[in-house]
């Protein structure tokens, strides 16, 4: 599937602000150029106040498949990580899997992607010091926007989507 085949950005955008206003959620809303790297994401996240987020889109060796979401200056050891799981190996998954389950392209990779796993497919796990910083920010499914949110309405919208995440103190890859 290319992103050819998936709705509009403006159309992603609408239906996840129409979720989260359906459960109460407020969000702070930023508009910046469009960021695929976490290199990148610094130069727009300087303005903006709080924790800012890196989410990994993951399949192990069985496809088995994994969102970590952590913070963005954290180093993740993924083998320690697969072996603390219990998972088999990790790799990353590809943009045509991560199109086809998250429905979001490379570069919009976020926790709001789980509106799109209704078959709940999808494994998350969040980092737990993240989940200590206030607010929390993350692409509203696409990577020209960046909306904040409170940690506890984070995990409510997750709870929403069917989902139950994996709440761990991420192993740290040596320097």
């Amino acid at each position: 599937m290319d992103t050819l085949h998936l709705p509009s950005p403006d159309s992603r955008e609408a239906a996840l602000y129409a979720r989260l206003e359906s459960l109460g959620i407020a969000f702070t809303r930023f508009e910046h150029v469009p960021v695929f790297t976490v290199e990148e994401a610094g130069a727009v996240n300087a303005g903006q106040p709080g924790g800012h987020t890196k989410n990994l889109f993951l399949k192990d060796k069985k496809s088995g498949l994994w969102l970590v979401v952590l913070r963005d200056d954290f180093r993740l050891d993924l083998n320690a990580l697969s072996r603390a799981l219990g998972a088999p190996r990790f790799s990353f998954g590809s943009a045509e899997l991560l199109q086809e389950r998250l429905g979001v392209p490379a570069g919009s990779v976020t926790p709001f992607a789980l509106i799109n796993d209704r078959e709940r497919q999808v494994r998350v796990v969040l980092d737990e010091a993240m989940l200590a910083l206030r607010p929390l920010n993350f692409h509203p499914l696409r990577n020209d926007r960046t909306i904040a949110v409170a940690p506890e309405d984070l995990l409510r919208f997750i709870a929403d989507c069917g989902h139950t995440p994996l709440v761990v103190a991420l192993p740290e890859a040596a320097p």
